[in-house]
């Protein structure tokens, strides 16, 4: 599948999301760079076909027609969006589990949860609230349960930076999962896609513009800057 995003604008003047362009695609991770409190989260939500831009298109494999739109929404999760789909933060983990096995129509029970968290070794966590839980772990338990769910092709994550920790530890998630076939768009800030770009720019990349991401190479989308700080 490929998802193109053609100057997309969202609020007055753009002010929840400027003019974006960025595509991503099956077997490709795509870092796409938004700032502020609200636009990574309104981005995901464009991105994924669950929220409509004000101007702009959304494109899934070229088609831009309601259908395109609904089968975009049924393909892509959308993962971790403050406000919109993070877990709560004192669910324990093993709750947490509970629900996105139910999402992904696998058993969800209780001894389910703690079976699947048993085979990604983090039975030790289940306990555990998810807003305590490691960043790297809540990634992957959101990553690996999203992906299970049945038609999902795409997946966006969003804001994984603002849970502290290495950001390689999740663009190496993103990758991940791009060598599993899916296509696979990351939302993040300028510090986080500015360590990512510098680390793999060695003789890679410039962060600067829109650039498709392989693999191992960091592709940036910049976006302009909120004109107010509402959400």
């Amino acid at each position: 599948m490929r998802v193109r995003l053609d100057q997309v604008e969202k609020g007055r003047r753009g002010e929840a999301l400027g003019a974006t362009s960025l595509s991503y695609r099956s077997g490709r991770a795509t870092l796409a760079v938004a700032e502020t409190e609200q636009r990574p989260t309104v981005l995901g939500l464009i991105a994924s076909g669950r929220m409509r831009p004000d101007a702009g298109s959304v494109a899934l494999d070229d088609a831009t027609d309601r259908r395109a739109r609904n089968a975009l929404r049924r393909r892509v999760a959308l993962i971790d969006a403050p406000d919109v789909s993070e877990p709560a933060p004192n669910i324990a983990v093993a709750g947490v589990v509970a629900e996105e096995l139910m999402f992904a129509g696998l058993a969800s029970d209780p001894l389910s949860a703690r079976r699947w968290l048993d085979g990604q070794g983090l039975r030790a966590f289940s306990r555990l609230p998810i807003a305590d839980l490691a960043p790297a772990h809540r990634l992957r338990i959101l990553l690996e349960l999203a992906s299970r769910r049945p038609g999902v092709d795409g997946l966006v994550l969003v804001s994984p930076d603002r849970h502290g920790g290495d950001p390689f530890q999740w663009w190496r998630l993103a990758e991940e999962f791009a060598t599993r076939g899916f296509a696979v768009l990351v939302i993040a800030g300028e510090a986080a896609a500015a360590v990512l770009s510098d680390t793999a720019s060695s003789g890679s990349p410039h962060p600067s513009g829109a650039r498709e991401l392989r693999p191992s190479r960091v592709r940036l989308r910049t976006t302009t800057p909120l004109a107010g700080g509402h959400r």
